[in-house]
């Protein structure tokens, strides 16, 4: 009889840590990720995947160094955030293991309304950088918007 309750007690112990250790509440978004997450949902349905490749994030990696891998330069890294939505909600905040979606450029260059969907998402990310008082960053975002014709 005490084996049987030290038994139960012991699993009913372990389901307690375990339901306590998996309920713990999500933090709280930030302002800024709640900005993200604002344009996130207002442009990705105009992003076009096709031809995307997959990427794992590795130490020392930043959103800009992928993207001058990637693309032509740093300032491209915000196609590869709205891209990778579900995984990246603030661009400094990547960590190793994640796997980012890199879309295809020119293909979203090619088409029109996606070339006009990214220049809008563009030109709201460097708004959204110079808040951040990352105006060098924001306005090199800004120039690449503003070289997209429409």
């Amino acid at each position: 009889m005490k084996k049987t309750v030290f038994v139960a007690a012991l699993v009913l112990g372990l389901a307690l840590v375990f339901a306590c250790k998996t309920t713990q509440p999500k933090q709280q978004m930030t302002e800024e990720e709640k900005q993200f997450k604002n344009l996130y949902d207002r442009y990705s349905r105009g992003l076009i995947l096709d031809g995307a490749e997959k990427y794992t994030v590795v130490s020392g990696d930043t959103l800009s160094r992928i993207a001058r891998a990637k693309y032509r330069d740093g300032f491209e890294y915000p196609l590869i955030m709205l891209a990778s939505r579900d995984v990246v909600l603030d661009p400094d905040k990547i960590e190793p293991g994640m796997e980012l979606t890199v879309p295809n450029l020119q293909k979203n260059l090619d088409d029109a309304k996606a070339r006009a969907n990214l220049k809008e998402f563009l030109l709201e990310i460097a708004k959204v950088e110079d808040s951040r008082n990352r105006h060098d960053t924001a306005e090199g975002i800004r120039a690449h918007a503003n070289a997209m014709h429409d």
